[in-house]
């Protein structure tokens, strides 16, 4: 299920994929040197919500599921490759290494007969090679969401699972008419950062786990099927929506992955730090906004660089925090914010991170005059009090002047030529900046 093909899969039917929240995935990848014990790939992954998972590589059998002679319980998910992998024998590479590795697993199925719907989801960081036999040099790594279903009837179908949402427009039923691979990171030897750009993570895990076998953690059994947690999205389902009615879920997974004993800090991604000021009734207003990725409770985030010091609120276990100040800032205020994550993952440092407190600026026109050869500007800024000098460029990063206007609102009037610029980006003097799409008109 989880083999990387040597050229794209065919999509089968894939329609768009509707774009959710931007969200934080993967947070680190082992840096290296990568040895022989680990056929050379990285030893670890780290999500954003803390958990480090080793490429799991350990004969560790479950004690909760009896293997079949011949075909013992792992834990991880080692799959034997006559000829290439055996798993009788010790790994070792190259001569005796699985041909697919993995840091994470998960998977799960929608079988309806009655309403003709087959599903199988799959999900994994994934260890491979490039030319699909373990070979020195060729180690790839890579983020897969996989998606097959066969559908009874044309139409458009939603699936909905923990990594998002994706829209398949199908022509005709039938079997595998829906077939979709996306595969994220594949890169050369060496070079493990790729998955870090893919759709997969925070690592899903068991609401049962942690379990131990033989002293090794792991975040769930892949010879079971459970609920789990850890979507970003607060979706932990799979779910199929179409034609006539059809409406199908399961929120049973089975996920692999072995956590890791190496210490790492606790992940912290501003998002945003921006303030506004106005007067109202004679009286200064002043706002500051703090939003942040951490991992969600029993982690803490906390604004320290104010007195007392401010703590952030997470919203629904997916590791959003936010907090709102009402303390007055100077522009160019730095914000510090620190983020501990030693409650649920004990050997997790604290981190601390500098964050440079903008105005907001918005740009509420950007419109040009085919026939004046003309491009109007109107942007404002959140400091009403004391507002700042704005410029104005095009997506290129040619200078159009500045905005001019006694306020927070400011407007300019320019004639790009030869042609319109497609976008227009606004900068203010005081770290707030926004972009846009021109508008065209006659």
């Amino acid at each position: 299920m989880h083999r990387p093909l040597p050229k794209p899969l065919a999509v089968a039917i894939f329609a768009s994929m509707l774009q959710l929240p931007a969200q934080a995935a993967l947070y680190a990848v082992d840096p290296g040197p990568y040895i022989q014990a680990n056929g050379k790939f990285a030893a670890w992954y780290q999500d954003s919500h803390g958990r480090t998972l080793d490429l799991c590589l350990t004969k560790a059998v479950s004690s909760r599921v009896a293997g079949a002679p011949g075909a013992p319980a792992y834990m991880c998910t080692l799959l034997p490759t006559p000829g290439v992998f055996d798993d009788t024998q010790p790994i070792v590479f190259p001569t005796n290494f699985p041909d697919e590795a993995f840091w994470f697993t998960a998977d799960a199925a929608i079988v309806d007969a009655a309403r003709g719907i087959d599903l199988s989801f799959g999900t994994a960081i994934e260890a491979a090679f490039a030319a699909e036999e373990p070979a020195e040099g060729d180690q790839v790594s890579f983020a897969r969401v996989r998606i097959r279903v066969d559908v009874p009837v044309a139409g458009t179908y939603v699936v909905t699972h923990p990594y998002g949402v994706d829209v398949f427009d199908v022509p005709a039923g039938g079997r595998r008419a829906i077939n979709m691979t996306r595969d994220i990171g594949i890169a050369g030897a060496g070079d493990f950062s790729g998955a870090l750009k893919g759709d997969v993570g925070p690592f899903l895990r068991s609401v049962n786990g942690p379990y131990i076998e033989n002293g090794e953690r792991f975040i769930g059994d892949p010879n079971l099927e459970e609920r789990v947690t850890g979507s970003p999205f607060n979706t932990n389902f799979v779910r199929i929506e179409g034609p006539n009615g059809i409406d199908l879920r399961t929120e049973l997974f089975s996920i692999s992955g072995k956590l890791s004993d190496v210490a790492r800090p606790t992940p912290l991604m501003p998002q945003r730090s921006t303030y506004s000021r106005h007067m109202e009734n004679g009286d200064l207003r002043a706002q500051q906004d703090m939003f942040v990725l951490a991992p969600p409770p029993p982690a803490t985030v906390t604004l320290t660089s104010q007195t007392p010091n401010l703590s952030l609120t997470e919203a629904n276990g997916t590791g959003t925090w936010y907090a709102q100040s009402a303390i007055n800032p100077d522009p160019g205020t730095v914000l510090q914010i620190n983020a501990d994550n030693s409650v649920a993952i004990p050997s997790s440092s604290a981190t601390n991170a500098a964050l440079p407190l903008t105005d907001l600026v918005t740009i509420t026109r950007a419109e040009y005059s085919l026939a004046r050869g003309e491009l109007t500007l109107v942007a404002s800024s959140s400091d009403e009090t004391s507002p700042p000098a704005l410029t104005a460029r095009t997506g290129n990063g040619t200078v159009l002047g500045n905005l001019s206007g006694d306020g927070a609102v400011k407007s300019l009037t320019a004639n790009p030529r030869p042609l319109p610029p497609a976008k227009v980006q606004v900068d203010s003097a005081y770290g707030g900046s926004d972009s846009e799409d021109v508008v065209l008109v006659p």
